[in-house]
């Protein structure tokens, strides 16, 4: 950099030189020059909790005397447009950075000072005033879970609840239409579709529940624990009631944590909430892959259901339509269930009294989120929302099922059964009509045993 492209700022460990408009100032300079190794930087929401952890900090230290009423408006004020994403372009240091988040608390409080210096008109510290009654070992495993906390309940839990409801109205919407169950990839006795898709809401549902549990322990902030978990350098009330005004100011059930210790030491409750994300990963996966599979064709293939035609699906092959939103959700949830395995070697890196991979289980979980949220979205609104039924072919499908022979098993028995299958099998018929011809039984038992609909419903009618 040119003279005229940089200023000098100075810290305990000398001089640096930093770009001359940055708001940010030796330490973060450092940081930037010392990890220069992804160039992902540490995301909105994180970045939206560092400022409202800021913000609370001022105001309690201010209530609890500590704090000079102007110095503390000036910090929040500022640490409010860092909340709300207008300096998100001075926050320049890369994820892969020390272990606890140092270098990404000393940016904000650095950003915040140089705001807070500006808005007072006289000098306000990044330490002694922003990071006061702080530690970077609480503020940014606090960010983590407060960031973590807000993306679930936000912008995960409604999405979730969307897909579900998606999935039941469709589901009503198809409940006529009986088709082939499958296991094994094998046709089985018959399902309505509308079984098929509530049991894909069902799904949903439990891992909406299981995130909702989670959150609980997620609630639970190290903030006050300051730097080993005991509290030094900070008012013995300040804990209880920052966590208590940040609750209030978020609308969250924030509480503080029951061992300070512990918070600062593990990263149990991220390991967890990463773990729900990965089943909900997983739901994704079958629900995508099932869709994909009923889409099949359209000659070839399945050719149950047609889902909507949203791009062409091939540079070489003209007319050909992809299931290309399920296939993105598979891609999504791969990406969650890779996240979730950096979460857990990332928790495993407890030494003490500190976690020190917390910027990287951060990034990863919220990623985690969003890519859920957003993905169960897409998946209801582009997928399921609008697929068509082909009824023809899945009635004409249901017919043939010589499988459907179960349902005589305790009429004519096992083997005369199996032979009536493969009989239907082979001569590409209906099981009623070998039935009728292998068999005592009159036609009208035959429909009445035989019935697709009532098959679905499962259990023994006289």
């Amino acid at each position: 950099m040119s003279q005229q492209e940089h200023r000098v700022e100075r810290d305990s460990m000398g001089e640096v030189r930093v770009p001359a408009n940055a708001r940010y100032a030796a330490q973060t300079q450092r940081a930037v020059e010392n990890f220069p190794i992804s160039g992902l930087t540490m995301p909105r929401p994180f970045l939206r909790a560092l400022g409202a952890i800021k913000r609370t900090a001022a105001a309690v230290n201010n209530d609890l005397g500590l704090l000079d009423k102007d110095v503390a408006e000036a910090i929040q004020a500022a640490a409010s447009e860092v909340e709300s994403g207008r300096h998100d372009h001075e926050f320049p240091i890369d994820v892969f950075q020390t272990g606890s988040g140092t270098s990404t608390n000393m940016n904000a409080n650095e950003v915040i000072a140089s705001l807070a210096s500006e808005k007072l008109g006289r000098a306000v510290h990044p330490n002694d005033d922003v990071n006061m009654s702080q530690s970077s070992n609480d503020v940014i495993p606090t960010a983590l879970h407060v960031s973590a906390y807000l993306v679930a309940a936000e912008d995960l839990l409604p999405a979730l609840q969307h897909l579900h409801d998606t999935l039941e109205k469709k589901a009503g919407q198809v409940d006529h239409v009986v088709k082939t169950g499958r296991t094994h990839l094998m046709d089985a006795m018959p399902v309505r579709m509308s079984q098929e898709l509530q049991a894909f809401a069902h799904q949903i549902r439990l891992g909406r529940e299981r995130v909702r549990d989670s959150l609980k322990r997620l609630a639970e902030l190290a903030q006050g624990g300051t730097a080993v978990g005991s509290g030094i350098n900070a008012h013995a009330d300040f804990a209880d009631r920052f966590a208590t005004r940040l609750g209030q100011d978020l609308d969250q059930p924030f509480c503080k944590s029951p061992n300070q210790f512990a918070s600062l030491a593990c990263q149990d409750s991220a390991v967890e909430l990463s773990g729900q994300l990965r089943a909900i990963a997983v739901s994704m996966t079958k629900i995508s892959n099932d869709l994909r599979w009923m889409n099949s064709g359209p000659q070839a293939g399945l050719a149950e259901i047609a889902l909507p035609a949203l791009q062409p699906g091939s540079s070489i092959m003209p007319g050909k339509v992809n299931p290309v939103i399920p296939e993105a959700v598979c891609m999504l949830a791969a990406q969650v269930i890779g996240n979730d395995a950096t979460i857990a070697m990332g928790g495993q890196a407890g030494n003490f009294q500190l976690n020190v991979m917390l910027p990287v289980i951060a990034y990863n979980l919220l990623q985690s989120l969003q890519l859920l949220s957003n993905g169960a979205r897409v998946l209801a609104d582009k997928a399921i929302q609008g697929f068509t039924v082909n009824e023809e072919r899945v009635s004409e499908l249901v017919g043939k099922n010589p499988i459907l022979v179960t349902a005589l098993n305790r009429v004519i028995g096992y083997e005369k059964g199996a032979a009536v299958a493969k009989k239907a099998y082979a001569e590409g018929r209906a099981v009623k009509d070998v039935a009728a011809e292998m068999t005592d039984l009159k036609p009208q038992e035959l429909d009445r045993l035989l019935d697709p609909r009532d098959l679905t419903e499962g259990g023994i009618r006289e």
